[in-house]
């Protein structure tokens, strides 16, 4: 039970859906725990550590925080069938997140937004920091759809160049996951919208009905009392291995404070357990969990001493 892996998450989170597909690639079987998708979220802040942003995966006393270091740790620990073959699979999942995201966003609330309720708009610009303008994205959802088509063409190009059927091989990879989420996203949104976006191409849909056919795994609903009390009676995994070369002169016991460097940058500080290229993690202690580490990954993310 405690190696099972926990997702706290919510059914319509796109980020979600890129680990949920990774669960069904590597035939998992995982523990569901459903988080609003609004503040407040008292049984999940006490396990990031103020981390508000979805989903976060709980092993044990172990808390992984954004999907990059979820990815990466699920890699780690079930290797098999392996669904990261090197810097191609990150740097399409760092676009797939940011870039192809962006262009997603304003399409889809620019047809939604006027039957937003204000608490999401509320709880949106708290966590971007900037106002969530329906006429803003109303506006810009006609033009963007030329850049989502962009995006998209960009993937039905590397199905073209692979001639496999996917995008980093001749089996799916983290590549096809997360450049699927926002497809996903958009369609789950607006159903069929992406129909038109896409028309003409011709491995997109074939490439598309294969992702989806990938599936979840097997979902085993889990209550949040149940995971704070698993993490509570746990113990933290041995630590990575520290860079002793990290350039920020970073030292294990030291203070640091962790936040995201594009939105929800709510600060998470601990004491720092270990730090390398690709995570940082901390010990933060919490009446409702124990003493658990959490995880962050490097890229996208700004470490302070505090």
């Amino acid at each position: 039970m405690s190696d099972t892996p926990i997702l706290h998450h919510f059914d319509a989170s796109p980020f979600s859906e890129k680990v949920r597909l990774l669960f069904g690639l590597k035939g998992l079987t995982w523990n569901s725990v459903e988080i609003p998708s609004l503040m407040p979220k008292p049984d999940y802040l006490p396990l990031t550590g103020g981390y508000r942003r979805t989903p976060s995966l709980q092993i044990g006393a172990d808390v992984y925080c954004d999907t990059q270091v979820i990815i990466a740790e699920i890699e780690r620990r079930w290797p098999a069938p392996a669904a990261v073959r090197g810097g191609l699979d990150w740097a399409i999942n760092l676009w797939a997140d940011r870039l192809f995201f962006q262009a997603t966003v304003p399409i889809i609330f620019g047809v939604l937004g006027d039957h937003v309720p204000a608490d999401f708009i509320k709880d949106r610009e708290a966590m971007s920091g900037r106002p969530f303008d329906v006429a803003a994205m109303k506006a810009a959802g006609g033009p963007l759809k030329g850049q989502w088509r962009a995006h998209a063409g960009w993937i039905e190009d590397q199905l073209a160049a692979s001639g496999a059927g996917w995008l980093n091989g001749d089996t799916a990879s983290l590549a096809d996951l997360a450049a699927w989420m926002n497809v996903w996203f958009l369609d789950n949104a607006l159903p069929g919208a992406s129909a038109p976006l896409t028309a003409g191409f011709v491995h997109f849909g074939d490439w598309s009905a294969r992702v989806r056919a990938i599936g979840h795994g097997s979902r085993v609903e889990l209550p949040a009392a149940q995971a704070l009390a698993l993490a509570r009676t746990s113990t933290p995994a041995p630590a990575p291995a520290h860079d002793a070369a990290d350039p920020l002169g970073l030292s294990p016991g030291a203070g640091v404070v962790v936040m995201a460097d594009d939105y929800g940058r709510d600060p998470v500080k601990g004491t720092l357990v270990a730090a390398n290229r690709e995570r940082v993690v901390l010990a933060r202690d919490h009446e409702a969990v124990g003493t658990v580490h959490v995880h962050f990954p490097r890229a996208g993310y700004i470490v302070v001493p505090g």
